[in-house]
């Protein structure tokens, strides 16, 4: 059955090709981005695809613009928007980090309250948020993204417990490393701050985890998982994909249990 989607984060990477994914099945997405020469660019690429995308400007920390949450009508809403900076945690300016939580964490909690006082007095509705494999992994150096996808495991967790009672299901949706962009320009970023005169980590010992870079998966297989965890009226909580992925997981929680420092 055709469902009406909302999704954030919709201007690029895997956001993007979910989007017009669920479009090709018949859904009606409503596509929000960031900034507004993402609609324009996201327009054309769903023209180019032979689907009907409503696509919106809508930067998820700007409060007037959260407000295009609660004017729309749906019965999916995907919280797919996020950024992220790599670099050493005991190093990384603070104020890089809250500006990495604002975005993940408080403003991407305050558009699912919006979506989720929309679904209780509907009783129902599905919330989805996105993670990542390292919202359970704690990769070093990346350690500012990583623990925002930890706060969103948690969130989504307890929402998940709090909402049942209403009808609406929450659940999370966990991508391995995809050759998106994304990765890359995560790394990049600590270029703005980190100097090797200045700092005490090593830039080859960050060097060795940037290497996850070279073996990154095909985005459109995440984007096929994608489209059939969002359109599903059932499924598991957690999709962490590939299967690789899913058994990193687990073995690093079950590693966790048993180090020693």
């Amino acid at each position: 059955m055709s469902k009406t989607i909302f999704i954030t984060g919709a201007g690029s990477g895997l956001g993007k090709g979910t989007a017009i994914g669920l479009a090709k099945k018949g859904h009606k997405v409503i596509a929000s981005v960031e900034i507004i020469s993402q609609v324009t660019s996201l327009r054309e690429e769903a023209e180019k695809a032979g689907v009907d995308l409503e696509v919106i400007k809508l930067d998820i920390t700007n409060k007037r613009d959260q407000q295009l949450i609660e004017d729309y009508d749906y019965d999916v809403f995907v919280a797919n928007a996020a950024i992220g900076e790599g670099g050493p945690i005991s190093e990384i300016p603070v104020d890089r980090v809250r500006a990495i939580y604002e975005t993940n964490v408080f403003s991407t909690l305050e558009n699912a309250q919006i979506a989720a006082k929309k679904f209780v007095k509907k009783k129902q509705g599905k919330i989805i948020f996105l993670s990542s494999i390292v919202g359970i992994v704690a990769m070093p150096y990346l350690g500012a993204y990583s623990s925002s996808k930890h706060a969103i495991e948690a969130i989504a967790k307890t929402m998940k417990a709090e909402l049942e009672e209403f009808g609406v299901q929450v659940a999370t949706i966990n991508p391995g490393p995809f050759e998106t962009g994304f990765n890359d320009r995560m790394f990049e970023e600590k270029s703005k701050w980190f100097e090797n005169e200045n700092h005490f980590t090593k830039k080859e010992s960050m060097e060795e985890t940037e290497k996850i870079l070279d073996e990154q998966y095909d985005p459109k297989n995440m984007i096929d998982k994608m489209v059939e965890v969002i359109e599903s009226d059932r499924h598991h909580f957690r999709t962490a994909y590939p299967q690789e992925t899913e058994d990193n997981m687990k073995s690093y929680e079950q590693e966790t249990w048993e180090s020693k420092v």
